[in-house]
């Protein structure tokens, strides 16, 4: 147990200047509060607020992190109030400790809502003093130094898992490497123990047998940089097991594999001295191609600075070898702490490397629930990096996987929202292309532009997932209100009884929503029909379930003889999004002017089919989910409506050519090509064509058959 002249001694060391009365205070503070207080351990619970400052001591924080760290749980569990802190320590103090404190029963929460909901406030706090995050990752880093106290399993599991998949990712992202390293190390050891014995066994042996090994190519790596006459520091280092693990994984091999268990370190005095180090290193020994990375001129979001590459290097070994300075070596071990940021009036935290934190932010204001946010987060934590350039040469990191659209994302949200194109090195590519290291990219953007639901299946960053998640969200739901209005307005209206909000004031009470564009949403997206509706408004015109052929139900023989609807007053679907309220059937692609029928998938809206879709047989029995719909006049000329064609093609030069040339001379465009059939005189295949509309795909059908290269060409079902 560390004693209180100890505690004070040991900030000395490194602040001169310390608060020792404000340090004494809070230890006497703390140990008066939490008494007789125990742990699982058994020890008292004051010996774990001052564990957690001696460890942020190693950091060498100033003397208010270390008051917090001593006060970080006597808000929550003891008499102690915040205004009391305040008084005796000061409201800068008080803050912190807050931040802190909200958090303090983390682990004891088993609800994913829970957990997101307090990792929201822990963001928000730390947005406020990065501070509150360092304590915060040295409290964990305390209880999970006493893990196996506890004595639930799944407890014990649970609190692991939540620091791989936060705190860790966090440590990273603030370049506090060792504290990374043994957080990962010890939930390793409590989620899968097997699998880190045996790395641990293994590197034993290696070790055992290897020892010479390092030596010797410590040795030659050194005569290899005294050439240049630079002071350098070398040494080589086991990577952890988890890190083995996670490659193991990732790359799908076992242990005798991997060829880069040991890793090298070059230390020197200066940038210019890096350079000339890799510059002989590379000399003497062959670089393994693409493996040579350069944070020091690109360094990483949290700061990290250093030449990393990979030589075939002494005794025809594949080494790993870091080169940088002595400066960045401090900065890659204990990140923000190494810099004394915190001292500063702005906080520390508006540079480069916490610009993701406003990241988060960001993810924060758009995530429609907890879970949501949580998921987006470490997405956006997890994933390793690219680094790409706009125009003007801003740097932008970006996980590995990245698109254009993730990009124009993180330069603005309203970029990423009207993005409708991107030139990547100067040349236009598709908005799905994954982006690669020193790509430049330039974002085109159209005012008319929204983000599209198809978006969501390639971005990779939390930002665009969240962002284009809230539009869909948003639009959706004006789409299933005006939807269900028209529905409702028609239904009333064949059944001749008037559409009033007092008269839905019943519907309102009986489906319980607050408002009417809740019932609206509800009816337009499929879980209430517009029959219960009625029914419920007005219970005396109730029909038997077999005579139902009322509302919005169009029964299949109706439907096929021509007669749509009572009166003919089918519902339009103009300005309906495809993908959202309204889905086009991959069965049978329906485009203006085919007749159509609509299907009401129950949380879905409503899918659109052609009146000759074999697929509609299977809903004969279901009357209440047929809808009445139409294509609307003013929608019919606007392009993007896929219809499909079953072509065949003459098996000889030329054939496919005079295909593809007839479809893009009468304006079509091809999206899609599928050959299914291929013999010596033909070939089949189906084609996908962009047309206005029906219109449009007869013109395209009567040129294909006049042309002597193609056989026969018919609209495709299915």
């Amino acid at each position: 147990m560390i004693r209180q002249y100890e505690l004070v001694e040991r900030v000395k060391a490194y602040d001169p200047d310390v608060d020792e009365t404000a340090l004494n205070r809070a230890y006497v503070y703390a140990m008066k509060m939490h008494g007789s207080q125990k742990r699982a351990s058994g020890d008292p619970y004051f010996l774990h607020p001052l564990e957690v400052a001696g460890i942020l001591t190693e950091l060498k924080l100033d003397s208010r992190s270390i008051v917090t760290a001593l006060l970080h749980d006597t808000i929550e569990d003891t008499p102690a109030t915040l205004d009391e802190i305040e008084q005796i320590f000061g409201g800068e103090v008080a803050r912190l400790v807050d931040g802190v404190t909200k958090l303090s029963k983390i682990e004891l929460q088993s609800e994913q809502a829970k957990q997101a909901e307090n990792f929201r406030k822990l963001l928000l706090a730390m947005s406020d003093d990065i501070r509150v995050l360092l304590v915060k990752l040295a409290d964990r880093l305390h209880n999970m130094r006493t893990l196996h106290y506890i004595a639930k399993p799944e407890k014990r599991r649970r609190i692991a898992l939540e620091t791989l998949e936060i705190y860790a990712p966090l440590a990273e992202r603030i370049g506090m490497q060792a504290i990374k390293d043994e957080l990962d190390d010890l939930a390793f050891k409590e989620l899968h123990g097997d699998a880190r014995d045996s790395i641990l066994k293994r590197l034993s042996f290696l070790r055992e047998n290897g020892s010479e090994l390092v030596a010797r190519i410590v040795a030659e790596l050194k005569a290899v940089i005294a050439e240049t006459g630079i002071g350098a520091e070398i040494y080589g280092r086991e990577k952890r097991p988890y890190s083995i693990w996670r490659k193991m994984q990732r790359k799908n091999v076992v242990f005798e594999q991997l060829s880069d268990i040991m890793a090298f370190r070059v230390t020197v005095d200066s940038i210019r001295d890096c350079y000339a180090v890799l510059g002989a290193v590379h000399g003497a020994y062959r670089m393994v191609p693409g493996r040579f990375k350069d944070f020091i001129s690109n360094a990483k979001p949290n700061g990290y600075r250093s030449l990393h590459t990979t030589v075939i290097g002494p005794e025809r070994q594949r080494i790993e070898i870091q080169i940088r300075t002595r400066e960045m070596h401090e900065v890659a071990e204990y990140g923000v702490a190494a810099h004394w940021l915190y001292k500063q009036e702005s906080g520390g935290h508006e540079g480069r490397q916490y610009r993701w934190i406003r990241g988060l932010l960001d993810i924060l204001e758009q995530a429609s629930n907890p879970e949501e946010f949580l998921e987006h987060t470490k997405l956006e934590m997890f994933q390793d990096q690219v680094f790409c350039f706009s125009p003007k040469g801003d740097l932008i990191a970006l996980p590995r996987g990245a698109t254009p659209i993730d990009f124009a994302y993180a330069v603005h949200s309203e970029i990423g929202d009207t993005c409708v194109g991107a030139k990547i090195n100067g040349r236009m590519m598709p908005l799905r292309t994954q982006l690669q290291n020193g790509d430049q990219i330039e974002i085109i953007t159209s005012k008319a532009q929204t983000p599209s639901p198809a978006w969501e299946r390639f971005v990779v960053t939390g930002k665009a997932r969240s962002r284009i998640r809230r539009f869909i969200r948003l639009r959706e739901r004006e789409q299933y209100v005006s939807l269900g209005r028209a529905i409702l307005q028609k239904t009333f209206r064949q059944e001749q009884r008037p559409l009033t909000e007092k008269g839905l004031d019943r519907a309102l009470r009986v489906f319980t929503h607050k408002t009417l564009e809740d019932l609206y949403a509800a009816v337009g997206k499929g879980d209430i029909t517009a029959r219960q509706v009625i029914d419920t408004v007005f219970p005396e015109a109730r029909v038997p379930k077999d005579e139902g052929e009322t509302g919005n139900v169009v029964p299949l023989k109706r439907m096929r003889s021509g007669k749509s609807g009572v009166n003919g007053h089918a519902i339009p679907i103009r300005g309906l999004i495809p993908g959202m309220a309204v889905h086009y059937a991959g069965c049978c692609h329906p485009i203006p002017g085919d007749r159509i029928v609509g299907i009401v998938a129950t949380g879905k809206g409503v899918t659109i089919h052609t009146i000759d879709c074999e697929t509609l047989e299977q809903y004969v029995d279901e009357p209440e989910r047929w809808l009445d719909v139409a294509w609307d006049t003013g929608s019919t000329g606007e392009a993007g409506h896929t219809a499909r064609l079953a072509v065949m093609v003459s098996n000889e030069p030329g054939g496919l050519a005079a295909l593809t040339t007839m479809i893009a001379k009468n304006y079509g465009n091809i999206t899609n090509l599928k050959i299914t059939n291929r013999t010596s005189e033909f070939f089949e295949m189906i084609v996908d064509v962009e047309v206005h509309d029906v219109k449009h795909l007869t013109h395209i059908i009567a040129a294909l058959r006049a042309d002597p290269m193609i056989n026969s060409v018919d609209r495709a079902r299915g």
